[in-house]
This record gives structure tokens, C-alpha cells and sequence, in this order.
């Protein structure tokens, strides 16, 4: 529920095509700093291409994880699907369009911007793989995001409500899919047993 009210939140922001003065004076914060971090970015927006589902069945497929596998495929299929049913709701143009006095570092600078397909693979993708992980390594996924969002913007792709509202389009996609595939019980039974010891 958390991602799709982030999404309907962040889609009415963007829904008349306008970027708010709070949103862009964001924007130019991350988008001006300097160049030397381009080269970076370009490396890590790469972790929010299409390929990664794949990729990550592949290596669900690797540790026998079948519920992994298909829900790495279909957040992919619905990443796909869904993203471009957001845009004939929400029509908002790339910053060089929308925002100006942009730094575009070999990124689209036109096309409908909102929701972030990067965002929205990279989060889904996130919801669906962290309950197979533990401890801190379940934050591992979301540090990806997160730096997948950055990127986007530092290289001149997209607005921060953009990535936003990507991350909860990809959330919950990740949430009905772990709701409709379920998750490793073990990980059910480990958050109970924290929980009975916590109120104990």
C-alpha cells in the first residue's frame, strides 16, 4: 500500500506537467555537482536496465529459488506494462524539457519522464530479492536503488518525483508479487521469533 500511495502522491505532483521550484531546486543540486562523477553514474545506472530481471533469475535459477525466478521475470514483463500505463496518465517531460538549465550527460533529453523506468525495475526488483537475504544484507538491494535514483538524476534523465514515483510503482509490484508467490517461511518464522523476543 506504501508504494501505491507514493505513486498516486507523487503522480498528482507531476500530473500537470510543471516541476515545483522545492523539486527543482533538488534537481539542480544533484544534477550540478561535478563532473569527475559522471563516469560513475554511468556505471551505476546500468544496474536499472532491462537486463537485470534476466539476470537476476538467472542467479535465482543458480541457488534454486523457483519462486525468485518467476518473480524476477514478472517484475520485469510489469515494469514494462505498467510503466508505460502510468505515462498515458501522467504526461511530464525529461528536466532539459521541464526544468531547463540542465546538464545532460548522455542521457534522453525528450520523452515522457514520469514514472522512472530505472526506478521501477530496480525497486521491484529490490521488494522481490531482500526477503531472500538476511541481516544487513537485506539493505543491499535499496543502497542500489537509491544509488539507481541518483544517478538518473545527477546525469540529467529525470526529475526526483520521477525516481519517487518509480520506487513506489516497483514497490508495489514487489509487494503483489511476494503476496501472490509468497516468500521464504523461514524468514517469516525468523521475523515472529525478533518479534515474540522483543515483547517478551
Amino acid at each position: 500500500m506504501a508504494g501505491l500511495g507514493t505513486l498516486l502522491l507523487t503522480g498528482a505532483v507531476a500530473s500537470g506537467g510543471a516541476v515545483p521550484g522545492w523539486e527543482r531546486a533538488i534537481f539542480h543540486a544533484i544534477n550540478g555537482l561535478p563532473s569527475w562523477l559522471r563516469v560513475p553514474m554511468q556505471a551505476a545506472e546500468v544496474l536499472g536496465v532491462l537486463l537485470v530481471g534476466p539476470a537476476v533469475a538467472v542467479i535465482a535459477l543458480a541457488f534454486r529459488r523457483p519462486p525468485l525466478v518467476l518473480a524476477a521475470l514478472l517484475a520485469t514483463a510489469l515494469k514494462l506494462l505498467l510503466e508505460r500505463v502510468v505515462k498515458l496518465v501522467v504526461e511530464r517531460q525529461r528536466p532539459a524539457v521541464s526544468t531547463l538549465d540542465v546538464i545532460a550527460r548522455g542521457v534522453p533529453v525528450r520523452g515522457l519522464a514520469f514514472v522512472s523506468g530505472h526506478a521501477v525495475l530496480t525497486a521491484a526488483l529490490a521488494g522481490v530479492v531482500s526477503p531472500y537475504l538476511r541481516g544487513a544484507w537485506k539493505a543491499v538491494p535499496w543502497a542500489v536503488v537509491v544509488l539507481v535514483c541518483f544517478a538518473r538524476v545527477y546525469l540529467g534523465a529525470h526529475n526526483p518525483l520521477d525516481m519517487v514515483g518509480g520506487v513506489g510503482l516497483g514497490m508495489a509490484i514487489a509487494g503483489a508479487l511476494n503476496l501472490i508467490l509468497g516468500v521464504p517461511a523461514g524468514r517469516i518464522d525468523e521475523g515472529l521469533s525478533s518479534a515474540q523476543r522483543s515483547s517478551g
